[in-house]
């Protein structure tokens, strides 16, 4: 497939009926939900999960997101959404990329781009990333220094 970035985590989806809009293609709030769906998975397969989130007391809490509906899908398309951490300042930001790319044609069907901020989640303020957030999520990124992440 032709993606933006190299290694993506990557997860197969297919737009449903339920997914489908007035103007018959996939509903814009539908790809941000797919969005969602593909980081929590990244973020769990790095190691991370939501439990690990309560447990340090962190999250990594979206400050912007922005997504860029190239072309539209409709029902029964079968996609897959690829993701990728950058590294961002490496203590309280990064930031993820998406890519939705229909299977049959290899068109891109989304992009999009989150900034990432590190907060504790008792208060709700800006915190430095912990030990364990550096270690698995800068680790993976890819533009982290040596190389690709994964």
């Amino acid at each position: 497939m032709p993606w933006d970035h190299p290694n993506p985590f990557t997860l197969p989806t297919v737009a449903q009926s339920q997914d489908i809009d007035g103007l018959n293609h996939t509903n814009n709030a539908v790809y941000v939900q797919w969005c969602e769906k593909v980081a929590w998975a990244h973020s769990e397969a790095l190691g991370l999960a939501l439990a690990d989130y309560r447990r340090l007391d962190r999250a990594m809490a979206i400050r912007r997101g922005e997504y860029e509906y190239v072309r539209p899908s409709g029902l029964g398309d079968e996609m897959t959404l690829g993701t990728w951490l950058f590294s961002g300042d490496g203590k309280l930001a990064m930031g993820r990329r998406f890519q939705l790319i229909r299977d049959r044609d290899g068109a891109t069907i989304l992009r999009g781009r989150w900034d990432l901020v590190c907060i504790e989640l008792s208060s709700g303020r800006p915190r430095r990333m912990p030990q364990e957030f550096c270690a698995i999520y800068l680790a993976a990124a890819v533009d982290r220094p040596g190389g690709e992440g994964g």
